[in-house]
C-alpha cells in the first residue's frame, strides 16, 4: 500500500507567539519525511499574515474564514489542504524529526481513522513545585494516566493529532461553539470531533502512538494558580457541552478512569512525600473541574456567552468566579513547599 499524502496545518492568532510559530514551522520543514504541504492558518491577525509572508515567502498562508477561534481556524486548514491525511501541530509546539514518518505509518491499516501522539511539556521557567504532573492536561500536554503503549483511544490532544481528511470533511469539521478563542481557557473541540468521527465510522480506530512526539512550550503565564483554576473550571464547562452533544457515557469515559485511578494515586504520592501544595492542587483541580461541569450542565455556554467570557479572562484571580478567585488567592498566599 502506498503512503498517503500529508498536509500539516499550523494555526496561529497572535504576534506574541512569533518565536514559537517560527520554531513550529522550522520543525516541520526539518522532517525526515517532508509533508506534501504545510498550511499556515492565521486567525484574524493581519499583522501576522504580513510578517509570515516576509519570513517564509514559500509558505502557504491562509486567512481563517470562520469565526475567531481555533475551531474555525482548523476548519479553514482542512478546507484549504489537499493531503489525504491532515495533521495538526500547535503554533507553540515543535515536532520531533521523525514525527511525520511515525504519524503516517499506522495509516497503512484502512481501519485507522486518526493518529495522535505524545505531547511532552517544556516549562520555560521550570515546573512549579505545586503543579502535579497528573494535571499537565491543563497546559495541553500528556500526563500520567495517558496510554504508555500504542493503543486505541477515545480522543487525542489537540497539539499532536491527525485524521483522514475525507472523514473530517464528511463529519462537518470542528464545532465552532467549542474550542479556544484567543487566550480563553475553553477547549474540548478535538474530543467532540473524535467522538463524532467514531460514531459515524463504526469499526474505525483512533490510534495513539507514544513514539509520535511533539514538545509543547509552557510559558510563565500558564504557571499561576489563577490560570490553573480558570483552565480547570473551563474544562469542566467544556466537558458538559461535549456531554450534551455526545452523551455522558462517551464524553466522560476517560475522566471516570482518571478520577478512580490516576488522581488517588497522585494524592497518595503527594501525601507520602509531604508535598502539601501539590496535594492541594490535586484536590482543588478536581473540585474546580467538577464545579465547572456542574455549572455547564445547568447553564450551557453559548458561543455568544463564550465570547463574552473570553473577553474577561486574564491571569488575575480577581476575574475568576468568586469561589475560584478565593481559592487561587488562598493557595498563592501560602508559603512555597520546601520539598
Amino acid at each position: 500500500m502506498t503512503t498517503p499524502t500529508l498536509s500539516v496545518v499550523i494555526c496561529s492568532y497572535t504576534m506574541n507567539r512569533w518565536d514559537d510559530v517560527c520554531a513550529a514551522l522550522a520543525s516541520v520543514r526539518a522532517q525526515l519525511r517532508p509533508p506534501d504541504e504545510v498550511v499556515l492558518v492565521v486567525d484574524h491577525c493581519p499583522a501576522l499574515v504580513e510578517r509570515l509572508a516576509l519570513h517564509d515567502p514559500t509558505a502557504r498562508i491562509v486567512v481563517s474564514a470562520g469565526r475567531p477561534g481555533v475551531s474555525g481556524a482548523r476548519n479553514t486548514g482542512v478546507e484549504s489542504s489537499h493531503g489525504e491525511i491532515v495533521a495538526f501541530l500547535d503554533d507553540d509546539a515543535v515536532a520531533a524529526p521523525d514525527w511525520t514518518q511515525r504519524l503516517l505509518a499506522p495509516y497503512r491499516d484502512p481501519a485507522v481513522l486518526g493518529v495522535g501522539g505524545l505531547v511532552n511539556s517544556w516549562w520555560e521557567t521550570g515546573r512549579p513545585r505545586w503543579f502535579p504532573p497528573e494535571f499537565d492536561w491543563v497546559v495541553g500536554c500528556s500526563y500520567p494516566g495517558s496510554p504508555e503503549q500504542t493503543s486505541a483511544v477515545r480522543n487525542f490532544i489537540g497539539a499532536n493529532m491527525s485524521f483522514r481528511r475525507a472523514a473530517v470533511v464528511e463529519a462537518g469539521g470542528f464545532r465552532a461553539d467549542l474550542g479556544r478563542v484567543g487566550t480563553s481557557p475553553f477547549g474540548c473541540e478535538e474530543t467532540e470531533l473524535c467522538l463524532r468521527l467514531s460514531s459515524r465510522n463504526p469499526g474505525s480506530v483512533l490510534r495513539y502512538d507514544p513514539t509520535v512526539v511533539v514538545r509543547q512550550h509552557v510559558p510563565k503565564a500558564r504557571t499561576s494558580w489563577s490560570y490553573f483554576a480558570a483552565r480547570c473550571y473551563a474544562e469542566g464547562r467544556s466537558k458538559a457541552q461535549v456531554a450534551r452533544y455526545s452523551g455522558t457515557r462517551s464524553a466522560l469515559s476517560s475522566e471516570r478512569r482518571y478520577l478512580r485511578r490516576t488522581v488517588p494515586s497522585a494524592v497518595g504520592r503527594a501525601v507520602r512525600q509531604g508535598r502539601a501544595t501539590e496535594a492541594a492542587a490535586l484536590f482543588g483541580g478536581v473540585a474546580t473541574t467538577v464545579l465547572g461541569y456542574g455549572v455547564g450542565r445547568v447553564r450551557p455556554v453559548s458561543r455568544t456567552g463564550q465570547d463574552e467570557l473570553c473577553a474577561s479572562v486574564t491571569p488575575r484571580a480577581a476575574r475568576l468566579p468568586a469561589p475560584l478567585a478565593w481559592w487561587t488567592r488562598a493557595r498563592a498566599a501560602r508559603p512555597r513547599s520546601r520539598t
